[in-house]
């Protein structure tokens, strides 16, 4: 049985204390919205248009590998990979979007555990997992300049770290009013780090920034798959003209890192 211990509001940053508070907000509302999409897609499906694990082989085998989601919200990835025999964990800033995740496993017959935490200071020991992963998530919402080297500490040697979000190239991309990104850059490259946004703080580095801050770190870079949807792919988080960018130019992408053995 781990012995965690409780989150301390009190001791969270500005970001994450936001982050934190907007989740528990819109938590009942995201789930009902989206939970029937990523259902839909068995829990195992990349990004807004849930483009399969099985297509991608971004983890590889799970069976019997400890797995950390940092920023589980409701726990789907983590429900469906403890059916495929892993040993999840799920850990996420905002307790309303884990008592979903108690439900979805309790719905699955399915139990691992759920820890309440910030994912820039994870209380769970040194080299614990073989894999630490999300889908968006919390490398999407906290700064990366404390969940890579948290990351790497959590990892044993040899782990992965594997995770999706936004580009560099959609943010610039989002005028300062409206929910579409279009065709022209809005806001600068150099210097991309936390991009405030409807209550939420999201954070997003430069390509050259990640790389430096991973080599730092002592992770390896295995690759970097730039998301493109189907033709004809459907999403609950976006239209068909925004489809219709993403297969323009790409606006999701996986980096998948690995601690040097």
């Amino acid at each position: 049985m781990l012995d965690i211990p409780k989150l301390d509001p009190d001791t969270l940053s500005d970001h994450v204390a936001s982050n934190r508070e907007s989740w528990n907000a819109d938590s009942d509302t995201y789930q009902t919205d989206h939970g029937p999409q990523l259902a839909a897609s068995g829990g195992l499906a990349w990004g807004v248009w849930q483009v399969p694990e099985s297509e991608l082989q971004v983890l590889g085998e799970v069976r019997g590998r400890d797995i950390l989601e940092l920023g589980c919200g409701a726990a789907q990835w983590s429900i469906a990979l403890a059916k495929a025999g892993a040993r999840p964990i799920g850990v996420d800033i905002s307790e309303n979007q884990l008592a979903h995740a108690r439900r979805l496993m309790t719905e699955a017959g399915v139990e691992f555990p759920l820890v309440h935490a910030n994912a820039e200071a994870v209380p769970l020991p040194d080299a614990s997992f073989d894999i630490v992963f999300c889908d968006y998530g919390a490398m999407s919402f906290a700064d990366p300049y404390a969940t890579v080297p948290e990351v790497a500490r959590l990892l044993r040697p040899s782990g992965l770290l594997a995770f999706s979000g936004t580009t560099p190239i959609i943010q610039m991309c989002y005028p300062d009013e409206g929910d579409h990104a279009g065709d022209r850059l809005c806001i600068d490259y150099f210097g991309m780090w936390a991009l405030p946004c409807d209550g939420y703080v999201d954070f997003m580095l430069p390509y050259g920034a990640w790389i430096r801050l991973f080599l730092a770190h002592g992770f390896v870079i295995e690759d970097l798959i730039e998301l493109r949807p189907k033709p004809d792919a459907t999403s609950s988080y976006r239209d068909d003209s925004d489809r219709e960018w993403y297969r323009r130019w790409p606006g999701e992408q996986i980096w998948k890192v690995r601690k040097e053995g």
